[in-house]
């Protein structure tokens, strides 16, 4: 009753939240903007591919990318609402983004397909003093959410940990990425990977994929051979 006689506005453009909106804190038009990536996509980052087709062709967002995981997924491009909604997730601690966020994994028909086969969703750790200013990893709460998706064959899993505290890596070139995330990471504790089961890495964003990536290499080393990762948007 409260979102009738008092909309709340858009992050976005600023408008009140219409009631048919499918999301609640994204006005409609709004989210008709938001870029949602169906099944044609990169298998490595999962950004859309436009225009006709070729088998040779190479995604430009990862092509000097030399992946540890087999598979990408990403639900939006990072443009407008998206962005909004990560941003106020990360530094605003507003949960509401996140229920619109879970709103976006459900839209995704190939992201639906690709949970409902099970696996180990192991969320990117940030270093403990960052979660400690946070209070959060929203990487851990996004893992929850997708689990909640497929409960009956997917568990979030803390495997990872992360050792060094690095530089926040807004502004850093993909070689000074890696760079800054050497020996970042290391394995919780000792876990037995059972070959046979999925390994998901999930994130917020899938930029160059550096972070990714590392945490990767790092999964394979210990033995896990299947490995994926998921991310709510890219850019």
């Amino acid at each position: 009753m409260l979102d009738v006689f008092f909309p709340r506005d858009c992050l976005q453009c600023g408008e009140p939240v219409e009631a048919e909106s499918p999301l609640k804190a994204v006005c409609a038009a709004c989210v008709r903007r938001i870029h949602e990536v169906g099944s044609l996509a990169c298998e490595t980052c999962g950004y859309p591919i436009y225009g006709k087709v070729e088998v040779s062709r190479e995604c430009p967002h990862c092509q000097y990318l030399r992946p540890f995981f087999q598979k990408g997924l990403t639900t939006v491009v990072l443009r407008g609402a998206p962005r909004k909604l990560v941003h106020e997730l990360k530094y605003h601690d507003n949960f509401l983004a996140l229920s619109d966020m879970k709103a976006l994994f459900r839209r995704s028909e190939p992201l639906r397909e690709f949970l409902a086969g099970g696996g180990i969703l192991v969320p990117v750790p940030l270093h403990p003093r960052r979660e400690r200013e946070r209070g959060f990893n929203q990487s851990h709460e996004l893992a929850k959410v997708l689990a909640g998706l497929a409960p009956e064959v997917l568990r979030v899993e803390q495997v990872l940990k992360r050792v060094r505290d690095t530089e926040t890596q807004t502004q850093f070139t993909r070689q000074q990425r890696e760079k800054n995330l050497k020996n970042a990471f290391a394995i919780h504790q000792p876990f037995l990977f059972d070959r046979k089961l999925r390994f998901i890495l999930v994130d917020d964003v899938f930029t160059t994929g550096s972070t990714l990536n590392a945490c990767a290499s790092i999964l394979s080393r210990a033995g896990c051979k299947n490995l994926a990762v998921v991310t709510f948007g890219h850019g």
